[in-house]
């Protein structure tokens, strides 16, 4: 006599197990009939076992629910199977929607190739639709105007130092010179009446090129400038500018 041999379907959990059942009996899975659901379940339980089917451990896990749902449901004011047949509706048309577009997307490959349309050309709206209240717009007007005010301020404050005129240092050399030529000495002050610090700064790098290539040399109190005229050529020194 030949052994009775069948084959069952895999699923691969109990949540596509009760699609499965649902979709074969006719189920309401907005209104679940959790007894009769919980029949079938398992039914199909026992058939695993009778084919000596390793039943994993959350199928069982999803039995004893069925069965606690079942059980509360039986219950006077059965409040919280209402939100226990919910939550698992829930479960079950999140796994619906996740196979309807796994077969779309299968259905949609040919040949190992997925065809896709072409993006579409993005449709920017340029409508400025926020609102705002009075003291926001104010504060806004009142941050842009101080805003203004300082960048004002930063520029006035660099617009002098630009404008300032540079003297060299090559300059002053032969105006010091120039003095000292003619008279052959002078008073140390009357080389400094200027007010203006780039000219001041100038000629006191000027005297020093003179004094260090002697072509002037200064009394013991330093008062008095002397021209050597010993030296006539005038000394070569680099151009150097001078900012204040």
């Amino acid at each position: 006599m030949t052994e009775l041999q069948f084959k069952l379907p895999v699923f691969e959990g109990p949540l596509d197990l009760l699609l499965h059942l649902i979709a074969k009996h006719k189920l309401n899975i907005y209104d679940i009939e959790i007894s009769e659901l919980l029949t079938q379940y398992l039914q199909y339980i026992e058939e695993m076992k009778l084919a000596d089917l390793e039943v994993a451990s959350d199928f069982l896990e999803m039995a004893a629910r069925l069965v606690y749902i079942k059980t509360v449901s039986l219950l006077p004011k059965s409040e919280e199977a209402e939100e226990l047949k919910k939550e698992l509706t829930g479960q079950l048309l999140e796994l619906q929607t996740a196979r309807y577009m796994a077969a779309l997307l299968r259905e949609r490959c040919l040949f190992g190739q997925i065809y896709l349309r072409k993006a579409a050309e993005p449709i920017v709206d340029m409508t400025y639709r926020r609102s705002h209240d009075r003291a926001e717009l104010l504060s806004a007007m009142v941050t842009a105007g101080q805003k203004k005010l300082r960048d004002e301020v930063s520029a006035s404050a660099f617009s002098g130092i630009v404008k300032k005129r540079m003297v060299s240092v090559t300059s002053r050399i032969f105006y010091v010179l120039k003095k000292l030529y003619r008279t052959g000495e002078a008073e140390f002050s009357a080389f400094y009446e200027t007010e203006d610090r780039s000219e001041l700064v100038a000629t006191f790098l000027a005297m020093l090129e003179l004094l260090k290539s002697k072509r002037i040399r200064l009394s013991e109190d330093n008062s008095r400038v002397y021209f050597d005229r010993n030296q006539r050529e005038t000394p070569q020194t680099d151009t150097q500018e001078v900012w204040q």
